[in-house]
């Protein structure tokens, strides 16, 4: 690695420390939209108990989702994406 991508490497880690820190806004943000839980088991014509073994989760876990008082994250939420665009294949690769 040459000097100047060294330092390149060094001024962003440093601003990556501001941005965490809140002193610096990022230059970009993502923002994702959770998928409506309920909404998807609904359209599946599924109970939440049934629904919550599907997709390794439980009841609870997906009252909470459905309620709003929790989120659902990472792996549940591409989970739940791929559930609402293509539900049979993810029924079928489910074995449900």
């Amino acid at each position: 690695m040459n000097e100047q991508d060294f330092n390149q490497l060094c001024e962003s880690i440093r601003q990556a420390g501001e941005i965490k820190q809140g002193k610096r806004k990022p230059s970009r943000e993502f923002k994702y939209s959770n998928p409506d839980v309920k909404a998807i088991r609904e359209r599946l014509e599924l109970s939440q108990s049934r629904f919550a073994a599907i997709i390794g989760v439980s009841v609870r876990t997906l009252q909470g989702w459905e309620q709003g008082r929790r989120e659902p994250d990472g792996p549940a939420k591409a989970l739940l994406r791929v559930v609402d665009r293509d539900p049979e294949a993810v029924l079928r690769a489910l074995h449900a």
